[in-house]
């Protein structure tokens, strides 16, 4: 009997969590803002990768030699064009100037920047689509979290 109410106590934790982690995603696709990442050039061998393809951004290009910590903070100013530009790197969300949106990012291996959006996934047989595309589109928090919502094409617009 007590090896049942464990394990009906960890099903309710994890749905408890499940559910906490979709209301937050939600949450950032409602009210987080839009912000236009650039993509950097990736080898067109490895573009597309079956149904999907992997993403590398501008603001991760430069990273080698500077020591940042393993999880922090990209300080981006966003235009009018709701393009980001990155400012500086930090490990904490303080310092933040008027005008400036944080993404947070962890950096496994020095060379590398993960925001959290690194893959992008497409219908079978669309690959044509979104082969041009110039930037992420991401919706982002103020606390940070960021969610892909899609590509968009060098005349800023989503690509469907």
């Amino acid at each position: 009997m007590k090896k049942i109410s464990l394990i009906l106590l960890n099903l309710f934790a994890l749905l408890i969590y499940f559910n906490y982690s979709v209301a937050q995603k939600e949450s950032i696709l409602k009210d987080g803002k839009l912000v236009l990442l650039a993509l950097a050039p990736v080898d067109p061998r490895s573009l597309m990768q079956g149904d999907y393809m992997t993403l590398n951004y501008e603001l991760s290009t430069d990273i080698i030699n500077q020591q940042l910590p393993k999880r922090g903070y990209a300080v981006l100013r966003v235009d009018d064009q709701q393009v980001g530009h990155l400012v500086r790197f930090q490990a904490e969300r303080e310092p933040l100037q008027q005008g400036e949106q944080l993404i947070a990012y962890s950096n496994p291996n020095d060379w590398q920047l993960h925001i959290g959006a690194e893959s992008f996934f497409f219908q079978e047989g669309h690959a044509d689509r979104y082969s041009e595309a110039k930037y992420g589109g991401l919706r982002i928090d103020d606390k940070g979290n960021s969610l892909l919502i899609g590509l968009f094409d060098e005349h800023k617009k989503q690509i469907n």
